[in-house]
Parts: C-alpha cells; structure tokens; sequence
C-alpha cells in the first residue's frame, strides 16, 4: 500500500483517548486497563536507542478482546516514548487495509502497522503474543469458545503486558535496522609517506 494512502489514513485515525470516547463497548474495562498499564524502564530504554520517530497504525474495533488487553499497553507505551506516535482505525471501516494485513487469512485484530517518518511501512504485530497465539491456534480451538476466551483473558492477566510490549520492541527495532541505510565502506588507510628527499646545497662558484 502506498504511502500517501497510508499517511491519510494515519491523519484520519483516532487516538486513544478519541477511540475509548467513541466507544460502544468494554468502555470501563479500556480505562481500567490503560489505568493500569505500565512499561518497563528497559522497554523504554530500547525505543529511545532507535533512532528517529515511529508510528503505529492500529486496525482495532472496541468489542475485541485481544484489543482490549494489548492497546491500552501500546497507548501508554506511546505516551511515554518521545519517538513513537499511537492512531487507531476501526478493522470494519477500512477492510481493504484489514485484507491486505491477513492474520493466516483471517481478518484478526488488533493488528499494528508499524511506519517511519516517511508513512512508510516498515513491519506490524498481531494480532496476540506469539505464544498464546500458538496456544490458540492449536489447543485453544479445541474448547469450546467461552472456555477458550477464558483462558485466554487469565494468560494476559499473568503475562501483565510483559509478552506484548516485549514483542512490540522487538519489531520495532527490525523497523529501525531494515531503514536504517547501510554504513558506508571505510577507505583504506594509505600507508605513511616517506618524507621527499632533501635538496643539497647549491655550492655556489669560487
């Protein structure tokens, strides 16, 4: 997608203050979990260490729940980090951005689209930490759906955002490396040159 596309839809998208403001559903749980949210002294050591400014895009719809447990962290870690910026955007508003960040091929939120300072993209996380994600795609669909929602809202309240922000730094970093051009070839050092023999004397005539 290009990125004049993508830097309209950042322009158009909400913060988080707006999306909760809007929102229809789970309201009192979005403030109680942003609340709530705290980031790592060393998460935000290592967003400091990247280098110019970052936005994350985020496909997200207020009734999710996997949304509800990781955005309120990604808001906070935005309001701390002087170099990265947090917008959100409704999934079933914009599908043709949805369809185009396929989670195995399924619409799945929330889902981060990590930009640099151009609107370019540069990466994105979604739509869970990876290993409750492996946890839900192969146990957790055995159970039946209010069992497996269950366990999964106990798997976030143990990891306390720890997997989420961890996972969110990493990708950000690969952002940076990836944009960061490559480092110039150092010249090769020329040896030491002799000093120019020196010029005797003119010894003038008798």
């Amino acid at each position: 997608m290009g990125t004049d596309n993508l830097e309209a839809r950042y322009a158009g998208a909400l913060t988080f203050a707006e999306m909760v403001d809007g929102a229809g559903t789970n309201v009192a749980l979005w403030r109680a979990l942003h609340a709530h949210a705290r980031v790592p002294a060393e998460i935000l050591a290592r967003l400091a260490a990247l280098g110019g400014r970052w936005r994350l895009l985020v496909l997200n719809e207020d009734w999710c729940g996997d949304s509800v447990n990781t955005v309120p962290l990604m808001a906070r870690l935005a309001e701390l980090a002087p170099n990265v910026e947090l917008r959100l955007v409704a999934r079933d508003q914009n599908l043709d951005l949805m369809d185009a960040h396929l989670t195995n091929g399924s619409r799945s939120i929330p889902y981060v689209i990590v930009l640099d300072e151009g609107y370019a993209e540069r990466g994105g996380w979604g739509p869970r930490p990876s290993v409750l994600q492996q946890w839900v795609i192969a146990e957790g669909l055995a159970l039946p759906k209010e069992q497996r929602y269950a366990k999964v809202r106990q798997w976030y309240a143990r990891d306390r955002g720890v997997s989420t922000l961890d996972e969110l730094a990493t990708v950000l970093e690969r952002a940076a490396a990836s944009a960061s051009p490559p480092a110039s070839p150092r010249p090769a050092r020329l040896p030491p040159q002799a000093p120019p023999p020196s010029v005797p004397d003119v010894v003038a005539a008798p």
